[in-house]
Order: structure tokens, then sequence, then C-alpha cells
């Protein structure tokens, strides 16, 4: 009788879950660099945060494609994103376009939920919602759109670009705080799927200690 080999971690998927996270400090220094005023070092960020993004959905479709799908990409694939956008939210926080409570908010749902995930990985598997799958676009879109150095307001943003810049400062603006909509949107799904998670893990953990129950009941 044949048993199913395992694939081996050694593969083009966890490859590129390894370099997401490896791009994390650099993504972190290119967003900091004079305090988040070098337009082109957050160009550099922006690049950098689009890469991981794409590698994100390529990874997890070649995995899925052609099996190899791994113990180590299961736990090392979410930390690999969390990674990425905490690093992108705190960094925002830090040169002042994302406020720090939304930033703290957003990072508890997000962990909280990924170490609970990877801890009751064996007992219960929890299937990406569509609140999730619509929180995780909406999170890139409003991240990559505020991590682009956009000439806007009157403070140093705009100071960056040298003298007014006229209708590209104006559509700097309209872009800036397209993507605060977008990220209010992100924050309202981040919490939505969070509480759909928990619920969810609550009712699996509830139909196994019944299923246990009666199992032993017999």
């Amino acid at each position: 009788m044949s048993t199913e080999q395992k694939p081996s971690n050694l593969n083009v998927p966890n490859l590129l879950t390894t370099l997401r996270i490896v791009m994390v400090p650099f993504f972190g220094w290119a967003l900091l660099v004079d305090g988040g005023e070098s337009v082109t070092w957050r160009l550099v960020a922006w690049a950098i945060f689009v890469a991981a993004m794409i590698t994100d959905k390529i990874d997890g479709d070649l995995a899925r494609k052609h099996g190899l799908v791994t113990d180590f990409g299961k736990i090392a694939d979410p930390i690999a994103d969390k990674a990425i956008t905490g690093m992108a939210f705190i960094g925002l926080s830090i040169v002042g376009d994302i406020w720090w409570w939304v930033t703290v908010l957003v990072l508890l749902r997000e962990w909280s939920v990924t170490l609970l995930r990877l801890s009751i990985l064996k007992d219960v598997v929890i299937a990406a919602s569509n609140s999730g799958k619509i929180k995780t676009t909406l999170q890139a879109v409003a991240l990559a759109g505020l991590i682009l150095p956009l000439p806007h307001g009157d403070g140093s943003h705009a100071a960056a670009f040298g003298p007014p810049l006229g209708s590209f400062e104006l559509a700097g603006d309209v872009l800036f705080y397209l993507a605060q909509v977008l990220l209010a949107g992100a924050v309202a799904a981040t919490l939505w799927s969070g509480w759909e998670f928990f619920r969810d893990v609550w009712r699996q953990r509830g139909d196994l200690r019944t299923a246990r129950t009666s199992r032993r009941a017999r």
C-alpha cells in the first residue's frame, strides 16, 4: 500500500514566503529614511511592499496548484503577511500618515487571529472567509496608497516636493484621502472578519467536544 509523499519544504512557494520575511526590515528602513520624507526611498518602500503583495498571491497559488502545501508554509505564510503589513502600519504611524490607535487595533486583531489559528491548526481548520479576503485586499490597496510619497496638505509631505505643484499636488491630496477612506473600510473589514473567525472557532471547538463526548458514551 503506497502512502502519499509529503512535499519538501525546499520549494518555490516557501522560498517566496521566506523572501517576504527577509524583505520586512529593508521595507521598514526604506519607509523611514529621513523620517519618511525622502521621495526616492518612499518609492523604494512602495516597490518592496507591492512586490511582497504580489509574491503572496503567487506563492499561495503555486502551492495549491502543484500540491506544495507544507507545514512550514502554513506557519510561515501568515507570519510573512502580518509582518509586512504590520511594518507598514507601524511605519506609517511613525511618519504620521496613520493614527496610532488604528495601528494598535488592527495589529491586535491580526496577531491574535494568527496565533490562535496556528495554535489550533491540527484540531480546527477555518477556511478563509469572504470578509477576510476583502479585508486583505482593502489593507493592501490602502497601505500601498499611503506608502506612496503623495504630496498632500500644507505640511512637510507637500514641502518634500519643493515649490507648489499645482494640479499634481491636488491629485496627491485626492489620492491620499482616497487611501484613507479605503483604510477606514479595511479597519471595518478587519474587525468584522476577526469576529467571524472567533465565532467559527468557538462553534467548531464546540462541535469537536460534542463529537468526542458522543464517542465516549458509546
